[in-house]
């Protein structure tokens, strides 16, 4: 098995270590670049707005350490009179993990759809919500919010930046290398690789077995040509290790 990883750093290394250590050979090719977002001197002072069991989205461990690095230089600390709500186990566990606060999170996958359906998420008249997100991106989760009458603010916490690459050095090299797997862990990573790909080698490129976190992503991976698409249970890094070696998942 040869995995190009398509994760940005930290993780996307962490992810080869992983793979190269089961004898498997993964390469790394990075879509994007995480960078601080343009909103954090805003943070406190969105925070300093909500009241008492109002909540906190937290929507990705980038958003969560600009955050808390962000209040840290301030000399602040996270609110233990707010709710905070995570998208995903690994989300939930690191917050817990630097601020000790607790954290809820949906057991059974790392999607908007998935945890809005906790049940304390149903009703949502009169309260402050606050969605500290990338720079763009969980529209739904907003919306539906909104619809359960909450108000909704954003603040854009970290930045995903494209990663340019040389179209044909980029199609050479994989095609070269025979790659036999490829993760990709967002909508937009999944655009760019598309973008990337030369039309006369699209054929194989698309009989790669492509490995993403969301049935959101699976369907745009379809549309677009992909022929094996396996779906893991959470964009944690442990989950894609476990889809790329499993027999069960429908790939």
């Amino acid at each position: 098995m040869r995995v190009l990883v398509t994760r940005p750093e930290p993780t996307g290394s962490e992810l080869i270590a992983a793979i190269n250590s089961t004898g498997s050979q993964a390469y790394a090719s990075a879509l994007i670049s995480i960078g601080a977002g343009a909103e954090l001197d805003k943070l406190t002072g969105y925070l300093d707005h909500l009241n008492n069991n109002d909540l906190v989205f937290l929507l990705s461990k980038n958003a969560v350490w600009y955050a808390n690095l962000t209040l840290e230089q301030a000399g602040r600390s996270w609110s233990d009179k707010l709710s905070y709500y995570g998208i995903g186990r690994s989300t939930g566990q690191y917050f817990q993990q630097i601020t000790g606060l607790p954290v809820q999170w949906a057991e059974h996958g790392e999607t908007s759809e998935i945890l809005l359906t906790l049940p304390e998420l149903q009703f949502l008249e009169g309260k402050s919500t606050l969605l500290l997100r990338g720079n763009g991106g969980r529209e739904l989760l907003a919306s539906t919010l909104k619809s359960r009458g909450a108000l909704v603010e954003y603040c854009e916490c970290y930045a995903r930046h494209p990663v340019p690459y040389n179209r044909t050095a980029f199609n050479q090299k994989w095609l070269e290398t025979n790659i036999t797997d490829i993760v990709i862990t967002s909508g937009q990573m999944l655009a760019l690789l598309n973008e990337l790909i030369a039309e006369d080698i699209k054929p194989w490129w698309f009989t790669r077995r492509l490995i993403v976190v969301s049935e959101r992503i699976a369907d745009q991976a379809r549309q677009s040509g992909w022929q094996k698409v396996c779906v893991a249970n959470s964009a944690d890094n442990n989950a894609l290790l476990k889809a790329l070696y499993s027999t069960d998942m429908g790939c």
